[in-house]
């Protein structure tokens, strides 16, 4: 009587281990973790209104689009994150095999040319690319584009990162192709870019993050950086800076969210996406924040400066995904050469 007590039990408790296995990937999660490279502004307003909104305690890791993007290839046997938030949408694409399949329902209600063409890379917002200058040191300096950043005056006081391993300088080095030289391979470009670098005087930021602080505790006159930040340190008068849109042009660029392919929570990953492309969020994004929303139907805070006053430059973003290394090489080359 009393073995089969203890096979009955012993057989009781294989089920229910079962039961416990299956019940992990197929319960309701109330949980999701972000890996996010986006500004504290836009965490901070986004996050706790998900929370709010669905119940879902979101984990949030923040570091820099490639060290994250470098973080999902390593987990992928084995994810921590469930979301990617942030990052252009050019650098979701060229690590398109780390995320799943997905398509918001509130996709359609996006400026066409922004909506998700992938299967699974979702635009959200944009960002541009602006120069940061410091109005305390920048005297009679003038910088109102790229080209006024080769003036010997400015050797040695511009700050840039890396565009080997940012997605923000690597962008402004595909601008400055854009913007100065008409397209990715004219002689006139990589010209610019030659004595753009000479100007830099080896100095060179440790990342993105670092190039707009750096101009705001006034280490530097100049930085290259997002619209984003730079908007936030004027709005908050936290530094006497000011923000400037290139005169030979600027890229706008979108920003991406994705789902991490074999995501534990996958459901709540789903509805963070619905949400971000909401026209409740989408409003929020345009009202309070630096970023220009994607939601037809939603607009810009008035303390972004009208489209109309920018002059505008468009990325051929296929081919920029197909050459990137070789433009990153290219680059390299250039300032190892210095």
């Amino acid at each position: 009587m009393l073995k089969k007590v203890l096979v009955s039990g012993l057989i009781a408790l294989l089920i229910l281990a079962g039961c416990s296995t299956q019940s992990n990937s197929d319960a309701k999660s109330d949980s999701l973790v972000v890996y996010s490279p986006n500004s504290e502004d836009l965490i901070a307003t986004i996050i706790p209104l998900f929370e709010k909104e669905t119940g879902i305690k979101v984990e949030v890791i923040s570091a820099g689009t490639g060290e994250l993007m470098k973080r999902i290839e390593s987990e992928k046997n084995s994810p921590y994150a469930d979301v990617m938030f942030g990052g252009t949408k050019s650098v979701h694409i060229e690590n398109i095999d780390l995320f799943e399949e997905y398509v918001s329902s509130n996709d359609k209600n996006l400026i066409k040319e922004y909506q998700n063409n992938t299967g699974k890379v979702t635009s959200y917002v944009l960002d541009g690319n602006v120069l940061l200058v410091n109005t305390n040191l920048v005297g009679d300096i003038k910088i109102e584009g790229y080209k006024d950043l080769l003036n010997p005056e400015l050797k040695g006081k511009i700050a840039h990162t890396d565009a080997s391993s940012s997605s923000s300088a690597f962008n402004h080095v595909t601008n400055m192709l854009l913007a100065i030289g008409g397209d990715y391979e004219s002689e006139e470009g990589w010209k610019y870019v030659e004595q753009f670098v000479e100007n830099l005087d080896g100095k060179i930021a440790s990342g993105s993050g670092a190039v707009h602080r750096s101009v705001a505790d006034g280490e530097f006159v100049v930085g290259l950086t997002w619209e984003d930040p730079a908007v936030g340190y004027v709005r908050s008068g936290a530094a006497p800076v000011k923000v400037v849109h290139p005169v030979e042009g600027t890229t706008y660029s979108a920003s991406a969210t994705s789902i991490v392919k074999g995501a534990n929570n996958l459901e709540n990953a789903k509805k963070f996406v619905d949400f971000l492309l909401s026209k409740e969020v989408q409003d929020t994004i345009g009202a309070n924040l630096n970023n220009r929303p994607l939601h037809v139907d939603s607009k810009s805070a008035d303390y972004m400066t009208p489209m109309s006053d920018i002059k505008l430059v468009f990325e051929d973003l296929e081919y920029v995904i197909e050459n990137k290394q070789n433009i990153v090489d290219k680059y390299i080359d250039i300032v190892t050469s210095k």
